[in-house]
């Protein structure tokens, strides 16, 4: 058993039931067959969070990241290196394994680490999702919208790298300069020990083992077959770590999926992208920013990849409108659900916005100079 609280998940249920509203309201105003509803979801993209989220439930009921939480906190005793170290490995491996990937290993090794010490778990996570989204960005491999704009592109996968590299560069310096700003030199202080967690070194070996199986069968496009060994297995084995995982987060994705894909397709959208002199440039680079903010940077990148040519600026955009609101990219919401923090959307917003400004405007610079 974990030693956190239970607590409500990262906002609650309330952009559940918002997604939901908005989904009766285009069934009323543009009704679908219901086959169609079932073609909007990314069922890929279900099938492997669903996979993550329950192996990432079986590694922290296995004790192993209390015990690794302990060993750092023994090691930090300074705030300000401890969330350098968390955001500098969080931008990094999200660079190689992907930024959804990265948030499962690092925001429940987080939340526990706040659950032995006395940390600001909201801030740290939203910083966490500040550094995949901005990591992610440098590899063709790191996100969702990278693999799409680079199979349309031709480029190397090191020529992607460097037409990438100066604005995913750009942003660690504005989020190097942020941690500076939000978070004090001030020494970690300790909670007081409660019940030591057991061990369960053969939840943590299953686990593991389930984890690289999934992986590898991701990579060879069997999720179906991957997704029921997990299931089958915990199912058997452990069935008390399915109750522990976060379904209402699949529901939320599952949603966005329905809503933001109708709303990319409304024929006013379409009229609106095609009139508006987004091709190249700063137009384009802006036009993605924004359009992300509304239907997440993934989809904003498939929409708007048959009106902009200018694929540096595109891809610019795309990375940057990451940040700003929580739908910009869905790594934000990934965070604030593993986090099962209070308030996470209230702190993610006051933290974002102002980064989305500062970053837009200097890439915008970077790009005009």
């Amino acid at each position: 058993m974990s030693t956190t609280p239970a607590e409500p998940h990262g906002g609650g249920h309330g952009l559940l039931w918002v997604l939901l509203l908005v989904a009766i309201g285009f069934a009323v105003a543009r009704p679908l067959a219901p086959l169609a509803y079932v073609h909007l979801v990314d069922w890929q993209t279900i099938g492997a969070l669903a996979g993550l989220l329950i192996i990432t439930q079986g590694v922290e009921q296995s004790g192993m990241l209390q015990a690794a939480a302990a060993r750092l906190l023994s090691r930090t005793t300074e705030l300000r290196h401890l969330v350098y170290l968390l955001t500098a490995s969080a931008a990094l491996l999200s660079a190689l394994v992907t930024n959804d990937v990265s948030l499962f290993l690092l925001v429940p090794l987080t939340r526990v680490l706040a659950a032995q010490a006395h940390l600001p778990l909201a801030r740290l996570v939203v910083l966490e999702a500040l550094a995949v989204n901005a990591g992610s960005a440098l590899t063709p491999i790191g996100n969702p919208q990278n693999l799409f704009l680079w199979h349309r592109s031709g480029e190397s996968f090191v020529g992607f790298m460097g037409m990438m590299a100066p604005t995913v560069a750009l942003m660690l310096f504005w989020l190097f300069a942020a941690i500076r700003f939000l978070v004090p030199r001030a020494p970690i202080m300790l909670k007081a020990a409660g019940d030591a967690v057991p061990m369960q070194p053969r939840l943590l070996a299953l686990s593991g083992l389930l984890f690289v199986g999934f992986v590898i069968a991701l990579d060879r496009h069997w999720l179906a077959a991957g997704l029921g060994v997990v299931l089958g297995a915990f199912l058997l084995l452990r069935p008390r770590v399915l109750v522990g995982v976060d379904w209402a987060l699949l529901a939320i994705i599952a949603l966005m999926f329905i809503d933001l894909r109708q709303l990319a397709e409304l024929p006013a959208v379409a009229a609106l992208l095609g009139h508006w002199p987004i091709g190249e440039g700063w137009r384009a680079y802006l036009a993605a920013i924004v359009t992300s903010q509304f239907i997440s940077n993934v989809p904003a990148a498939i929409l708007l990849e048959r009106y902009v040519h200018d694929l540096p600026a595109l891809a610019a955009g795309v990375s940057v409108g990451g940040f700003g609101c929580v739908l910009g990219s869905l790594a934000n919401l990934i965070a604030l659900r593993l986090a099962k923090v209070p308030h996470g959307l209230r702190e993610f917003h006051r933290i974002c916005i102002p980064f989305l400004l500062v970053c837009a405007a200097s890439a915008l610079l970077l790009r005009l100079g």
